[in-house]
């Protein structure tokens, strides 16, 4: 075509200028088809050019060295060209690579931080990497693997990538520098996560252990029932096999008050008297404090022998104190060879305060009011110290969690967008994450209540209340610590019980200090602090239904306070509670809340 595209061009241009005509169809050859497609065209287009348009034509001549020129410059382009187009695609197919290189670690990103179980779903991940790499296999390996010969180990502290070692150096240069880096960072985020909301999930399930033992203390239900209750709930929370309460009878010897057994076919121990020689209660006796045994092979002694007849492997154990004095032991048994956690002895003391102050009651009924009001101070103190808990371990965790994510989202290049995005998406989702848990922390134990006091925390509550608030009058000095946590959860309580139930369009709340006749002393003016709470709702409330409203009577009573509901139906509802600020075991009150209060 370019050959007879010349024929009428030589009458308008010299022909020498021609030649450049078939330079554009070396060019496309040479770039769509290749270098030596390109030189063929060269050759082909030099001789046409010679031969139909060079004087003499019909004629090939090799002597003039125009014709070689041409040539020359023909080849040249089309060398040019082929590179050119070559290195084009070599950089498209790189693109395309490093493209799906970002999705696969996008989609391993999402995979592993939703995952609850990291290990569980690294074969997946591993098998998404082999399938983006396009790898014969990868393997991800958290623990120690022995080298081999034919795997090439790329590490990812914790662990490594396994992948086959005769890999193509290019792909293994891939790997490392832009698979690894990745992998790594969102592992670790991954594991701390899930190690994160597991404690997570293990203090909020103690806590709710604690809040049903503390409960049936609240109401004053018989030890026996209360020892069986707190000895289940133990079992439950710590895995064991079996959990015992021992009551202690001399230095050497306890009776089992209480057991539970996971599996029925054992041998029961209720109400035997047991010799503490080789067992963990010898050594919570001997020390009055929690103890653990986690092995019972060197053990020598009665109760060593009966643990390893009975096919138990670890032990631990936590004293009952009452009124200073070790009255007895909670015992939780384990017939599994497991590796007891750090610190179970200790968490099982979370138990045994609540079971000491129950037999305290039980054991000094002269002693009713000040003894009831022990129980919710113990119950609060668990509370406190699962915020304390929740603050210290988890929220600092998640904090460190939240950096990591960030600088990780520095180290991406710029040219990866979408795992920058997605790692910005998981740390605010892991902000959010935060933002939850400060509300949960905030409903097991309110610090604002320990720092700012009654006031600060009641208007607090009417900010979140989603019901408009009026708060009318509040104490404007400190209250003793007890009385202001039970006024608090009344407040609570009646707030949320008129945002979800009552359709109420306001609340009004009012707290005043109120003389309420002779003191302790008989010579003093004693006072109660009087909490009201109104709504202009639906009414109809019941004390007998739900356990929010009763749990609150069972706090306000053991204080030795009252309290009164009116909910006429269609008339809205009003809660009056009194509590006194002079209670018989005051003194104990303040000593505890000065020691245990924040």
């Amino acid at each position: 075509m370019e050959t007879l595209l010349v024929y009428p061009l030589r009458q308008i241009a010299p022909i020498g200028a021609l030649a450049i005509v078939y330079l554009p169809g070396v060019l496309v050859v040479a770039t769509v088809w290749g270098l030596w497609l390109g030189v063929a065209t060269s050759i082909a287009s030099a001789v046409a050019f010679d031969f139909f348009h060079t004087p003499p034509f019909w004629r090939f001549e090799t002597e003039d060295w125009r014709d070689w020129l041409g040539l020359s410059v023909y080849l040249m382009v089309a060398g040019i060209a082929s590179s050119l187009a070559q290195l084009a695609r070599a950089r498209a197919a790189e693109t395309i690579e490093r493209r799906r290189e970002t999705d696969a670690v996008a989609e391993l990103t999402q995979l592993i931080l939703g995952a609850d179980n990291v290990r569980a779903v690294l074969p997946d991940v591993s098998d998404r990497i082999a399938h983006a790499m396009r790898l014969p296999y990868a393997a991800i390996e958290l623990d120690a693997v022995p080298p081999r010969e034919d795997q090439i180990q790329l590490p990812l502290r914790p662990g490594a990538l396994v992948v086959p070692a005769d890999l193509p150096d290019r792909v293994v240069e891939r790997l490392r520098d832009g698979v690894v880096p990745g992998l790594a960072t969102v592992l670790r985020a991954g594991s701390s996560l899930q190690a994160s909301r597991t404690e997570l999930e293990a203090l909020l399930t103690q806590q709710a252990a604690l809040r049903r033992v503390a409960e049936l203390v609240a109401r004053g239900v018989a030890p026996a029932e209360l020892t069986a209750a707190v000895a289940a709930e133990a079992a439950e929370l710590f895995d064991a096999d079996s959990t015992q309460v021992q009551r202690r009878e001399d230095a050497s010897t306890v009776t089992v008050v209480a057991e539970y057994r996971r599996n029925p076919q054992t041998e029961p121990r209720l109400g035997r008297r047991l010799d503490t020689a080789g067992g963990v209660a010898s050594l919570v006796l001997r020390e009055s404090r929690p103890a653990r045994l986690d092995s019972y092979e060197d053990s020598v002694g009665t109760l060593a022998d009966l643990a390893r007849a009975a096919g138990i492997h670890a032990s631990a154990g936590a004293p009952i104190i009452v009124d200073g004095q070790v009255w007895g032991v909670l015992v939780a048994l384990w017939s599994r060879p497991v590796a007891l956690p750090p610190g179970t002895e200790h968490e099982l003391a979370r138990f045994t305060g609540l079971v000491a102050t129950a037999i305290g009651n039980s054991e000094s009924r002269a002693e009713l009011t000040a003894s009831r009001a022990r129980l919710v101070f113990a119950a609060d103190e668990a509370r406190r110290g699962i915020e304390r808990d929740l603050h210290d371990s988890v929220q600092q965790r998640l904090i460190s969690l939240g950096l990591e994510l960030r600088f990780a989202e520095a180290l991406v290049p710029k040219e990866l967008g979408e795992v920058r995005s997605r790692l910005l998406d998981t740390a605010a989702g892991l902000s959010g994450a935060f933002d939850d848990l400060q509300r949960i922390v905030r409903g097991i134990h309110p610090a604002l209540l320990s720092q700012g006091g009654l006031g600060s925390a009641i208007k607090a509550l009417a900010r979140r209340c989603p019901v408009p608030v009026a708060v009318h009058s509040w104490p404007n000095h400190r209250l003793p610590g007890y009385v202001e946590v039970a006024a608090y959860y009344v407040v609570t309580e009646a707030l949320a019980n008129s945002a979800k139930h009552a359709n109420a369009s306001i609340i009004d709340v009012e707290l005043d200090i109120l003389a309420d006749g002779p003191g302790s002393d008989g010579s003093s003016q004693g006072e109660v602090l009087s909490v009201t709470v109104r709504d202009d709702g639906g009414g109809g409330a019941d004390l007998r239904q739900g356990t929010g409203l009763a749990a609150v009577r069972d706090r306000v009573e053991a204080l030795g306070g009252t309290l009164s509901l009116t909910s006429p139906a269609g008339r809205g509802t009003s809660l009056s509670v009194q509590l006194p600020l002079d209670v018989q075991d005051r003194q104990a009150a303040e000593a505890y809340w000065s020691f245990g209060g924040t």
